[in-house]
């Protein structure tokens, strides 16, 4: 059982509390919801949230009953735990990258979380006539599968159950017989040296068939992947045409990208009277 930490005050303040939360899971690389709660004198409901705000800033990965150290050792997190970090942020991008769409269209949407928040959003809007999705991501071609009016087409490869998604050379024949208009793909690095990068050279691969088959190619990603270099580029920052992200977006890159010529749409927070949000900034 976790050892009540030392000193601890009651009503000792959130922040506080999250840290040394942060502190036990480092130590032990463990934590039961149960033991936190009685360490601290406060509900299990206290501690889970206490959890999902340490885990959307990776001190924590939450599990069944309590969480675990992230772990250096860890290149590339589960799918299923990196779909609920910046979950707010990755629906603003989402939606704004579907309203760029137009029916009649061939896109491709690689499996990174936030392209299916981007799938999320096209399956919303109305009934479509002729849109074709092109994706390696298991959980997008089963989001989209039977929706009227797309057809879906899923690469061949290899399937990697982290990403839930299909890598290897078996896809690149569909990129030889469609047109792709636009390419949406997320990153786990953003920089303006560099590029997009990911963790997986797998992923990667695939990712750089994508970017040379679309005529544009946008970046769905929010602000925790800027200034981030992951082990492998797979779109240099000149090939993009537009990058969506959240508003906390570091300016200087926002402004660089500017003078690039890069348009960037920037989502604000939900608006407090009315619940929608600010009108996004868009940067060209």
């Amino acid at each position: 059982m976790t050892a009540k930490p030392a000193a601890v005050p009651d009503g000792v303040f959130a922040r506080e509390r999250q840290q040394q939360i942060a502190r036990i899971v480092e130590d032990k690389g463990r934590a039961r919801v149960t033991d936190l709660a009685g360490s601290f004198g406060v509900s299990a409901v206290t501690i889970r949230k206490d959890l999902l705000v340490l885990e959307s800033k990776r001190r924590v990965i939450r599990t069944h009953g309590g969480a675990i150290a992230p772990g250096n050792d860890r290149p590339e997190l589960a799918f299923e735990i990196r779909e609920r970090l910046q979950r707010e942020e990755k629906t603003r991008i989402g939606a704004a990258a579907a309203g760029r769409v137009s029916d009649g269209e061939s896109i491709v949407l690689d499996a990174s979380t936030t392209a299916l928040y981007v799938a999320r959003h096209l399956k919303d809007r109305e009934a479509w006539h002729g849109l074709t999705v092109i994706t390696n991501s298991i959980r997008i071609a089963s989001e989209l599968a039977g929706h009227p009016g797309m057809t879906v087409l899923m690469l061949g490869g290899r399937v990697r159950w982290e990403a839930l998604s299909v890598v290897g050379p078996l896809g690149d024949g569909v990129f030889r017989r469609v047109n792709v208009q636009k390419a949406f793909v997320g990153a786990a690095g953003f920089t303006i040296e560099a590029g997009l990068s990911d963790a997986m050279e797998e992923e990667a691969q695939i990712k750089r068939s994508m970017v040379n088959a679309a005529r544009e190619v946008y970046a769905v990603v929010d602000h925790t992947k800027w200034g981030r270099l992951a082990s492998a580029t797979f779109c240099r920052t000149d090939r993009l045409t537009g990058v969506f992200t959240d508003g906390d977006a570091p300016t200087g890159m926002v402004e660089a990208l500017r003078e690039m010529g890069i348009a960037v749409t920037e989502l604000g927070q939900p608006g407090p009277a009315d619940g929608a949000g600010h009108s996004p900034r868009v940067v060209s």
